[in-house]
């Protein structure tokens, strides 16, 4: 099956709509602490929908596992755990900046780290599962303009946060947090720097594990089906770095019994108990001496978890388009984090948008937040038409 390109930019822009809208159930999450739900999510996205999609489309899952090297299992899980610190503080970038241009400022890093430094790195370490080097891609016609589409990319987020930049500076203080709570645009950009370059090491995990895709090639299943073994490694990764932050949170707050008792304590009814992510009890506030009654005081458990459950399955489809989306993209696979990164942008923006997180906002930033998004989709295009090009053969090589 030779790679098509156009249908692996549009497997991207699936995973891009799948991780653009993954945050959007935890906000029907009611009562909550933040950490509560963000590990019953985790859960399900890092652990149970990796072996499911795994077991019911690939072959011989555990035997392709079984056969593989400690050094690819290490750095596959590894690269999978720093990622994890990355998705722990991806949340508190939404918290502070909101969902468009949290994800923006954030996922601008991973795109610039993510995609280029594998091909860099190929020119020191020539062992490491990379296809070409930098200097390799930039030596053909078809590789220029793959990177002429990343470098557009990057011109768009940095234009989208500029428009973050404005808001802050133009928006009076009650409008910015009548959508976003805690709004603090400086706060925000230096969660949003360490949450990018960390996530970026998610590429590096997807990397190591090629081994494991092509051992599962040879067990017979299909090309398109094959990163999903090493989904299973990568995210059990970020699942531990996740799981161990969560429990500390829940013993720090006392929030543990959340998982089991639908009671609530009155000190976690408000945004500061817990450190929930948009306020545990939308529309409630803890009042000192105040007497709760039993309804309120009950979380909606069934709902909670259903929910949080949503979420995850969403977070989880973004890495399953993800892996689908590379197998499509030939020689020209490390362009695949920026059109994943870049999509996500758009449709985290357009949720931004449907929130009224750019309500009371100036022509200006409105006018710079649209310039970037039409940046972001001109460099998908970019990015696409180069990795056709280089799918045609011999053309600019």
């Amino acid at each position: 099956m030779n790679p098509n390109p156009f249908l692996g930019v549009f497997f991207h822009w699936l995973g891009g709509l799948a991780s653009g809208s993954f945050y959007v159930p935890y906000k029907g999450v009611r009562k909550w602490s933040w950490e509560v739900y963000w590990l019953v999510g985790g859960f399900v996205s890092w652990i149970i929908m990796p072996w499911l999609m795994a077991l019911s489309m690939t072959n011989d899952v555990l035997g392709v596992l079984k056969q593989q090297t400690g050094v690819t299992l290490w750095w596959t899980y590894f690269f999978g755990a720093m990622w994890g610190f990355g998705g722990l503080t991806f949340g508190l970038t939404m918290r502070y900046l909101g969902m468009s241009l949290g994800m923006g400022v954030a996922l601008g890093y991973c795109a610039a780290f993510g995609t280029l430094l594998p091909p860099i790195f190929k020119m020191f370490v020539p062992s490491i599962p990379v296809p070409e080097t930098i200097a390799q891609i930039a030596s053909t016609l078809p590789g220029q303009i793959t990177l002429g589409g990343v470098v557009v990319c990057l011109i768009g987020i940095t234009v989208a946060a500029m428009a973050g930049l404005t808001k802050e500076r133009e928006m009076p203080a009650e409008e910015k947090t009548k959508a976003i709570a805690e709004f603090s645009f400086t706060k925000g950009i230096l969660v949003a720097t360490f949450s990018g370059i960390m996530s970026a090491c998610f590429s590096f995990a997807l990397t190591a594990g090629n081994p494991i895709g092509e051992a599962s090639k040879v067990a017979g299943t299909g090309v398109i089906w094959t990163g999903l073994p090493k989904l299973i490694v990568v995210l059990l990764g970020g699942f531990t770095t996740n799981f161990i932050w969560c429990v500390m949170l829940n013993i720090k707050n006392g929030s543990g019994y959340q998982y089991f008792n639908s009671k609530m304590k009155p000190e976690h009814l408000g945004p500061a108990g817990g450190g929930g992510e948009h306020g545990p009890a939308a529309g409630s506030a803890t009042v000192e001496g105040k007497n709760y009654t039993e309804s309120e005081l009950k979380a909606p458990m069934l709902r909670n978890y259903l929910l949080s459950a949503l979420a995850g399955a969403t977070w989880y489809m973004q890495f399953f388009f993800y892996t689908m989306g590379e197998t499509q993209m030939g020689k020209f696979g490390f362009a695949s984090w920026t059109l994943h990164m870049a999509s996500i942008i758009i449709f985290s923006t357009m949720w931004g948008w449907i929130f009224h997180e750019w309500r009371g906002a100036s022509k200006k930033a409105h006018g710079l937040i649209s310039a970037g998004i039409i940046l972001l989709i001109i460099s998908t295009i970019i990015i696409g038409f180069g990795t056709w090009l280089k799918g045609q053969g011999g053309i600019g090589h």
